[in-house]
């Protein structure tokens, strides 16, 4: 089902909610450095993507081009005005790095700090305020942790086709018993039920973590830690009023580190969907890779399928790398390989050294000549002389 915006329709006072959340405990080590929405993914801060996909996924006209590639739709020609971020760790940090997208977004960007953990629907009631104005136009709710294609255009135009009070993006997934499953009438998106990893096959869909809602949503919501997964939206589809779109495109939840490489594979393959400039090309290069313009890349490397290489690194001579992330200011020395793992900012790989199986180097570790790492997970600041032949924490 799908409505259809009016020509030249425009959203006065448009906002997002931006579930950002605490601790970020799953992505450790990394999250000890920065908070989480500032890790890198795809030499970008996760918040970036949310941001200019979220910019560039609405109505208008005009664009900016800024260096990263990304072509970002104006702002004021929708009339969007400002971004909630949801927080309950280090508002501040995340204030300070985002003035500069503020200018050149022209938007505002501001933080609801909460004082104890309010689930994912309590937030909502805490950045009522912020949310909610004399307009009556619906808002968006992202969480931090997901990557899309982010179809908000579309959202918007389903939302207003079905006349409902809430809209949530779905996607397909292959093994649904691991998910909590959204049961939905084909035809119209209306929402039936949610069924908790289902034991039987009921459908293959979950909740993408995208919503639109209208602002009579913030009524059904206390100020008090509240899931809007299993409260919320269970009764708001009772009543007939929840209405699901499925998200085309790739989908990913990256608050892991598993599901984090999964992501980058998934979004560098968009990329090349797109015929992104950004990818880099060349006959070191196998697949899918991002290499930042200010990186150095030495002789004889063979370097992809489904790499990020960030800004300053420098990798020298005859070194391997696929399926990772190297962060900014990391160099990795001659000969080295690396594989399936995530190499923190200003990070050192020695000569020769092989790090695989899902390992995660936080910030400034230096892994020494020769060394293995099979699975290691290494706390920032730290010195490995010696090989991880299992998976372990290095404290």
């Amino acid at each position: 089902m799908q409505g259809e915006i009016k020509e030249g329709f425009c959203f006065n006072n448009m906002k997002a909610l931006i579930l950002v959340g605490g601790f970020g405990t799953r992505l450790r080590p990394l999250t000890l450095s920065v908070p989480k929405p500032l890790v890198d993914f795809a030499n970008k801060p996760m918040i970036l993507h949310q941001l200019f996909n979220f910019f560039l996924s609405l109505p208008g006209n005009l664009c900016y081009r800024f260096a990263s590639g990304l072509t970002i739709e104006a702002l004021k020609a929708v009339g969007v005005t400002e971004v909630v971020l949801a927080i309950n760790y280090q508002p501040e940090v995340m204030l300070n790095f985002l003035k500069e997208f503020e200018k050149k977004l022209e938007i505002k960007i501001t933080c609801s700090q909460e004082t104890e953990p309010l689930g994912t629907a309590g937030p909502l009631a805490l950045a009522r305020d912020k949310l909610i104005d004399d307009s009556g136009e619906p808002f968006f709710v992202l969480n931090s942790d997901v990557i899309s294609e982010y179809p908000l255009k579309e959202m918007i135009e389903f939302h207003r086709g079905h006349g409902g009070e809430a809209s949530i993006m779905v996607t397909k997934v292959d093994e649904p018993s691991k998910y909590g499953v959204v049961v939905m009438e084909e035809t119209t998106g209306r929402v039936e039920k949610f069924v908790e990893k289902p034991k039987i096959f009921v459908g293959n869909k979950i909740n993408a973590g995208i919503y639109l809602l209208n602002p009579s949503v913030l009524d059904r919501i206390e100020l008090k830690p509240t899931s809007i997964e299993k409260e919320v939206f269970p009764n708001i589809a009772a009543e007939n009023k929840l209405y699901a779109m499925v998200l085309p495109g790739f989908w990913m939840d990256i608050g892991q580190p598993k599901d984090y490489i999964t992501g980058l594979r998934l979004y560098l393959d968009f990329l090349r969907k797109q015929s992104s400039p950004d990818l880099a090309s060349g006959s070191h290069i196998i697949g899918n890779v991002l290499v930042h313009e200010s990186a150095e890349i030495g002789d004889g490397c063979l370097i992809g399928p489904d790499v990020a290489i960030g800004p300053g690194c420098v990798i020298e001579s005859g070194v391997r790398l696929s399926c990772c992330t190297i962060m900014r200011g990391v160099r990795i020395k001659k000969h080295a390989c690396i594989s399936g793992s995530i190499i923190g900012w200003h990070s050192t790989v020695g000569r020769w050294a092989r790090v695989e199986n899902m390992t995660i180097l936080g910030e400034d570790v230096h892994i020494g000549d020769e060394v293995y790492s099979n699975g290691g997970v290494v706390l920032p600041h730290k010195e490995i002389k010696s090989s991880i032949l299992k998976p372990e924490i290095v404290m």
